[in-house]
């Protein structure tokens, strides 16, 4: 399938007749735009005939699946995987911050509650997930004629998933009721019994231990366990393990869901004239009605409605990290020198992301050396050649803030 821009950079209907986009390019009436997904531009005049094409969102916390077709043919597919690291990186910087302050202003106290919260104020995680989901349906445009868009929301009862047969005035008492605070319901839940040694140390000190990180797993009760204060100490200098202590199930996705449901809908209400919503117990209907696998593109083309149209190629696409302005690294050498945590911004003439085509493999780079050795991986991360020399490289595409490429 090749995508097509009119002389003004409006896109209209694509086309499978690749002979005469060979012809167009070989005298210059049309020009390359974009190589994945391939899009040209004509240079000429031309009727803008186009028919209706819907585009189905099948939105996620981390894959996102996106369809466009006609009633008969799949236009564009695609399975695309956002960004899950805004949490750890922001508290990266806010422990970078603090520690300068400490290093070079130690008079200055810390302000952290001196800006107002605006008007439809999202948690910059779930903001950049968001605005993630934007771009994939803008990229959509830039190559086709979508009249009209159909998003996939979900609102999860997560006390529902715990609880299957809880009703009525059960949701306002939770396992919390009658307990102070958190601790002393996980107290209470564990019988005041270490998990790990089962109160063979006879310690009458107990802790509320995490079994995930409070930046990861967060407070909630099925992240806390009952430890002593001896198996405590033991596990915070490596002694011992809890491997074989589990944490409940993590509702993270559900919650994200619940939050950019309205918001996500709402601005593309605001961007674009024709936007519907759909739910998953119908998308999960006609996938199961056409025997159709489960995929997020797959569940994309059921949500424009159209599950029987005739499929085309797949794109895999990844959301990367543009920039990293950490300028040096936390620990200090000897001397008191502090290492660069940047790489320099090319390395024999390559970028980190670049498009480079190895042998008769199309990846990307991943890892790069001074010395010259790069890794190249697919967009996945599955490897295609761990250290080969830049010479063997060919450049593609320079990099882009989505890594693109054909399933």
């Amino acid at each position: 399938m090749v995508y097509v821009l009119n002389c003004k950079g409006v896109p209209i209907m694509p086309t499978t007749r690749h002979g005469m986009v060979r012809r167009l390019l070989r005298e210059h009436k049309a020009k390359v735009v974009k190589r994945c997904p391939f899009t040209i531009q004509l240079r000429y005049e031309c009727a803008n005939i186009t028919q209706p094409i819907t585009l189905g969102v099948d939105t996620g916390y981390e894959n996102v699946g996106i369809s466009a077709c006609t009633e008969k043919k799949v236009l564009f597919e695609a399975k695309a995987k956002i960004r899950t690291d805004i949490v750890k990186l922001l508290s990266t910087r806010r422990e970078t911050r603090h520690t300068r302050r400490v290093r070079k202003t130690r008079y200055r106290k810390a302000r952290f509650l001196n800006r107002g919260i605006a008007n439809g104020w999202l948690p910059p995680s779930i903001r950049a997930k968001v605005e993630s989901h934007l771009r994939l349906v803008a990229k959509a445009h830039e190559i086709l004629p979508i009249g009209k868009i159909v998003v996939e929301i979900a609102s999860f009862d997560i006390q529902k998933i715990k609880n299957p047969e809880i009703k009525c005035a059960e949701y306002q008492q939770g396992d919390q009721l009658g307990f102070k605070n958190v601790k002393a319901y996980v107290l209470a839940r564990d019988g005041c019994t270490c998990r790990c040694c089962n109160g063979k140390s006879k310690d009458k000190v107990l802790r509320v231990h995490h079994l995930e990180s409070r930046l990861i797993g967060g407070d909630a009760p099925n992240n806390l366990v009952t430890l002593c204060d001896s198996c405590h100490t033991k596990f915070h200098k490596g002694l011992i393990s809890l491997d074989d202590i589990k944490r409940g199930k993590s509702f993270k996705a559900e919650t994200f869901m619940g939050l950019m449901r309205n918001f996500f809908f709402k601005e593309l209400c605001n961007k674009y004239p024709c936007v519907k919503c759909t739910y998953g117990y119908i998308t999960k209907h006609l996938r199961e009605k056409y025997h159709l696998k489960k995929d997020h593109h797959v569940d994309a083309r059921c949500i424009c409605g159209v599950p029987q149209a005739l499929p085309s190629d797949v794109y895999l696409m990844k959301k990367v990290r543009c920039h990293n302005r950490q300028i040096h690294k936390f620990t200090t050498l000897k001397g008191g020198r502090r290492k660069l945590n940047q790489a320099p911004y090319t390395v024999k003439g390559f970028r980190l992301f670049d498009k480079v085509k190895v042998g008769d493999r199309v990846g990307f780079i991943f890892g790069r050396r001074t010395s010259g050795a790069f890794d190249i991986r697919t967009v996945y991360g599955e490897r295609i050649n761990g250290s080969i020399s830049y010479k063997k490289l060919q450049l593609i595409e320079t990099r882009k803030i989505w890594l693109i490429e054909k399933c």
